[in-house]
């Protein structure tokens, strides 16, 4: 599933390419959306969200969410699209752009002013401007959860997806089965909203500040092979806060005490 910092770069190619300009095609080929047509009106913003994108286009906000399969693309209008067109979900238009979402989930079209509706419940985002470290921390330390688990509910920080509470634990030296609040929580969200705003605008994203392929990784997928710290072999097992929602954990034992 994309994390916080690929969906705020898709959301800034979005704006670049939408944002003032007049809606010419309009398409969600989902059924209970099929009719909906904002052609003739204004694009103001695409903003992300943590893991959600908000087209507000108007007075309404088309909210999209990537989950595993799901990108956006732009292209010069009429230009030939990557995938092919019954992959696609929804279709925003101008004069000069064609923008393609494929294989969205979670699509919604809402008054703007409901919003909160659909995001209101998410925790604070590192990467938006009224960032709150300290209300991302207290949710956090009263999370009577593992802090594997704590980190992925995005009601406690917006954005953090497995790989990050992957690779914070490990820097932060923390096995993935303790309790959240027996954790430092502070230290964790730090941690945390430096190594996805460092990441935002890079092409590849690395925890371990090498980017080459194999190399930007410190645990996640990394079973079975040496730790880069210590030589301990890295384990793998599973955590959620369901049977469906568990999520493949990769720790050192050695270094994550």
């Amino acid at each position: 599933m994309p994390e916080g910092d690929t969906v705020f770069r898709a959301a800034r190619r979005l704006n670049e390419a939408l944002a003032g300009a007049e809606v010419i095609r309009f398409d969600l080929r989902v059924p209970q959306l099929a009719t909906a047509d904002l052609r003739g009106q204004i694009v103001r913003e695409v903003v992300p969200r943590g893991k959600h994108l908000l087209h507000r286009i108007g007075d309404h906000t088309l909210h999209t969410h990537l989950k595993m399969e799901g990108r956006w693309d732009v292209y010069d209008r009429g230009g030939r699209w990557k995938r092919p067109a019954f992959q696609a979900r929804a279709i925003i238009g101008s004069d000069r752009y064609d923008t393609v979402g494929f294989d969205l989930a979670d699509i919604a079209l809402i008054p703007t002013a409901a919003e909160d509706t659909l995001v209101g419940h998410l925790g604070p985002d590192p990467l938006a401007d009224d960032w709150d470290p300290l209300e991302a921390a207290r949710r956090l330390q009263n999370d009577e959860r593992a802090i594997h688990v704590a980190m992925l509910d995005q009601r406690n920080v917006a954005g953090w997806g497995n790989e990050y509470a992957n690779e914070i634990l490990f820097v932060r030296g923390i096995l993935p089965t303790t309790r959240a609040m027996q954790t430092d929580a502070a230290g964790i969200v730090d941690l945390g909203a430096r190594m996805i705003r460092a990441n935002r605008d890079r092409r590849g994203r690395t925890f371990t500040g090498d980017e080459r392929p194999g190399r930007s990784t410190w645990v996640y997928r990394r079973e079975g092979k040496p730790c880069r710290r210590c030589g301990t072999e890295i384990r793998r097992t599973e955590l959620g806060a369901h049977a469906t929602e568990e999520r493949i954990v990769f720790w050192c034992p050695t270094c994550q005490q």
